[in-house]
């Protein structure tokens, strides 16, 4: 069953294009990784807060994805961005 997964954050409002421009270059390779369904992101009216609707067939390939994301240095670069840490959030689907 797949995982449902929300990542908001919080932009410096200095550094919203280049989170956009960031996202731009990260998110082609998220879209290949193993397990990964669907990501999109949205920008708030506010216009420094995003966040991501994620698809991933498991939590735990979503977690590998993290793990890779932080070997290669751009949650560093991402982070350097922004107001705080992110917020994530997990959902499983209800059968109803």
């Amino acid at each position: 069953m797949s995982v449902f997964v929300t990542l908001e954050i919080n932009a410096k409002p200095e550094n919203t294009a280049a989170v956009k421009g960031l996202l731009a270059e990260l998110f082609p390779d998220t879209r290949a990784y193993d397990g990964c369904i669907d990501i999109t992101a949205y920008l708030n009216d506010n216009g420094y807060t995003f966040i991501f609707i994620e698809n991933w067939e498991t939590k735990d390939k979503y977690e590998k994805y993290l793990a890779w994301r932080e070997e290669t240095g751009s949650l560093a670069a991402l982070g350097a961005l922004l107001q705080g840490p992110p917020t994530i959030k997990y959902f499983e689907t209800v059968e109803a």
